[in-house]
């Protein structure tokens, strides 16, 4: 059984993971389709953006904990014995216990979040770039109440978006966070009316797919690879990206349409 569906519309596609009656939580086959999708997205020459959504009123509610009480992980890489052990080698070529959470993709990706997004959901969540969350939707490290471990990048991700404190109090406490409050710290980008994060995700993906693409995935690159460089590397690595973009003859036709035109007063129109 098909545990995810890809909708693909012109430059966006929508991936959305399929398993309403557990919440859309994540097992092994699951985990492996939403890699591979995700992959794919990014091997395509026309997307441009993704969306990672749930089905039926919630995002993700994390690992299948039945895969997790057999001794499994929700990536099959733990054995019986091992527990959530994970095998991974030394260049992390595996994928992650959630799918696709050590993939580092060339493109954006947006969340919309409807209901959960806790425990490994949220991780999916923040591995995204931008979070679209309805009014009702709710944010938590809630494996956190059955000691099961952030292993999807959550400890990292949520430090580097939130700031250390703030990362601390959801990691140690595992409580609940509606979207306003994850507005404010920074977990969510975007609140919108109940049931309409998927529509507005699009909205925000048509938004972004009409930009110079070059140009906005070198400086998401920058942006995304410059934790842990020094200032001078930093500023390197951007300058680099920069004038790539530059080279690429992309910046230099969209002055000329500014010039045209095209563009003033904040205007845009994708031209």
């Amino acid at each position: 059984m098909n545990t995810i569906r890809v909708d693909r519309a012109a430059q966006v596609w929508t991936v959305t993971i399929t398993r309403p009656e557990v919440r859309n939580a994540v097992d092994g086959p699951t985990a492996h389709a939403l890699a591979d999708a995700f992959r794919a997205f990014d091997a395509d020459a026309e997307a441009q953006v993704a969306i990672l959504t749930g089905e039926g009123g919630h995002f993700c509610a994390g690992a299948d904990l039945r895969t997790v009480a057999s001794g499994i992980s929700p990536g099959e890489l733990g054995a019986a014995d091992q527990g959530l052990t994970l095998a991974l080698d030394d260049d992390m070529s595996h994928d992650g216990p959630m799918g696709p959470s050590r993939l580092d993709l060339t493109k954006p990706v947006i969340a919309a979040v409807e209901g959960y997004a806790v425990a490994g959901g949220l991780e999916l969540a923040v591995w995204c770039d931008l979070r679209v969350a309805a009014k009702t939707a709710t944010f938590g490290v809630y494996c956190r109440r059955f000691g099961v471990p952030l292993i999807d990048g959550g400890t990292i991700r949520l430090t580097r978006l939130l700031g250390e404190s703030r990362a601390m109090d959801l990691i140690l406490t595992g409580r609940g966070v509606g979207a306003e409050e994850a507005l404010l710290l920074g977990l969510a980008n975007r609140v919108v009316g109940h049931g309409e994060a998927l529509a507005a995700a699009q909205m925000l993906a048509g938004q972004i797919a009409a930009f110079p693409q070059q140009c906005l995935r070198n400086d998401r690159r920058s942006a995304r690879r410059q934790h842990g460089l020094s200032m001078r590397d930093a500023l390197a690595q951007e300058f680099a990206l920069g004038r790539a973009t530059l080279a690429s003859g992309e910046a230099q036709g969209g002055a000329q349409r500014f010039v045209s035109g095209a563009g003033k007063h904040g205007r845009f129109d994708g031209a």
